[in-house]
């Protein structure tokens, strides 16, 4: 089975704020943590979804956050909630 182009898609975002030194470290783990929960192929892709949108949630609430990788998290968060089981 294939994963779903918004995965991709979601991944490759994460990757760029996770590579993005502007950003803070904790933001930078949780979209690294993220990534992870998304590249676990034992659960469904929803559950995926589900996993990293609560992760990206508390990323995108830290006042610490630039406010460009606060428009990127809920860019990612807008393309999994697309995703369903």
């Amino acid at each position: 089975m294939s994963e779903p182009a918004q995965l991709k898609q979601a991944i490759e975002l994460l990757r760029k704020l996770v590579e993005d030194r502007g950003v803070p470290r904790n933001i930078r783990r949780l979209a690294s943590e993220s990534i992870e929960l998304l590249s676990d192929s034992r659960l469904s892709p929803g559950l995926r979804a589900a996993n990293a949108i609560s992760r990206l949630d508390e990323a995108s609430s830290d006042p610490n956050a630039p406010l460009y990788a606060r428009t990127l998290i809920w860019q990612v968060i807008a393309i999994l909630e697309q995703l369903k089981d």
